[in-house]
């Protein structure tokens, strides 16, 4: 579970203005940490299949934001990759 400090810190990479926390590129920043915290949970307990399943789930909809991103501003997607550290 992402605490609330890691969820504040991973918004403020990406937000577009002062009081941004529901767009694209921030709910994207929310679900990179919490992809990354499921996935060092996943090396250690390798069985544990329905947080794979979710883990899966949130790439995909992290997926998805990002093509929306890239899709209404080009350059806002070029910062949001670059501040969350991801590939094209």
């Amino acid at each position: 579970m992402i605490t609330s400090e890691k969820k504040l810190s991973a918004i403020a990479k990406t937000q577009l203005h002062k009081t941004d926390t529901g767009s694209a590129p921030a709910q994207a920043a929310i679900l990179t940490a919490r992809i990354t915290e499921l996935t060092e949970h996943l090396k250690i307990n390798k069985k544990d299949h329905a947080a794979r399943r979710g883990l899966l789930q949130m790439v995909g909809q992290r997926k998805k934001l990002l093509r929306y991103t890239s899709e209404k501003d080009t350059a806002t997607y070029v910062k949001t990759i670059a501040a969350l550290g991801l590939r094209k």
